[in-house]
């Protein structure tokens, strides 16, 4: 009886994020839906303008620093800074002896960005034209690229840090830090106006069901003994801080 809740916990903790999944791909695809039907236009049109100057819509709401802020936000979610986060904690987990975690943050984060740009080619939603852009894109709106990227790497890299990491305050600030910052970067992309509230919903939606299929993902394969587990690391010794130490002569 008392390895009873070794056993139930991580089964619970499996449903509970295929249950997850389940529901982040139902919304996107209840959005999505929606957005194709023209549904959301005025929903998308209203949150829009909240966060603009009444009668001016080139003119955010907030003093000047706020909108310097959400430009500097909304560059965590693009691409060159995703790739160099994703870089670096890969490198981390490597020179850790953590290989087979290395490469799956590699894996994992670039099917969920090719993920993103296949969805958009998909829908081929135009960028928002009712308010000035006030940074510059170039591609398509549905879904953000810049929300559905930053769950996927943010999300993912913070589930793979709870699966390697044994403390629990590290594991929740993990978690705090990857929500905040896909949060953030979504809204920054609405209140930038380059993408319809609708647009930046179904990536989030998209990123966490992709985060959370890695995550039991990365479970599977900690079982299986193809990924490394909090605690664990490679056998790579060619290279120590210090030297061994001498015997006594």
């Amino acid at each position: 009886m008392r390895d009873l809740p070794r056993l139930v916990v991580p089964e619970l903790a499996v449903l509970l994020a295929l249950l997850g999944a389940a529901l982040g791909l139902l919304a996107f695809a209840l959005i999505a839906d929606e957005v194709v039907e023209g549904e959301t236009h005025a929903f998308d049109e209203a949150v829009l303008l909240a966060f603009r100057t009444p009668g001016d819509p080139a003119n955010p709401l907030g003093p000047p620093w706020l909108e310097i802020i959400m430009r500097d936000v909304t560059a965590l979610g693009s691409t060159t800074v995703l790739t160099l986060i994703t870089f670096i904690v890969a490198g981390f987990l490597a020179m850790d002896g953590k290989r087979a975690a290395a490469l799956f943050v590699l894996v994992a984060t670039a099917g969920g960005g090719l993920l993103s740009y296949a969805l958009k080619l998909g829908f081929e939603r135009p960028r928002p034209d009712l308010v000035a852009h006030l940074v510059d894109v170039s591609t398509l709106s549905f879904p953000s690229g810049h929300a559905m990227g930053a769950a996927v790497t943010f999300l993912t890299l913070g589930v793979l840090l709870v699966r390697t990491e044994s403390r629990r305050r590290i594991k929740a600030y993990a978690l705090a830090v990857a929500v905040g910052l896909t949060l953030l970067v979504g809204f920054s992309r609405i209140y930038l106006g380059v993408h319809w509230p609708t647009d930046v919903l179904a990536g989030w939606c998209a990123g966490g069901a992709w985060a959370l299929l890695c995550w039991i993902l990365v479970l599977l394969l900690q079982r299986r003994g193809k990924v490394e587990s909090a605690g664990t690391a490679g056998t790579d010794t060619s290279a120590t801080d210090d030297p061994p130490p001498r015997k006594a002569s």
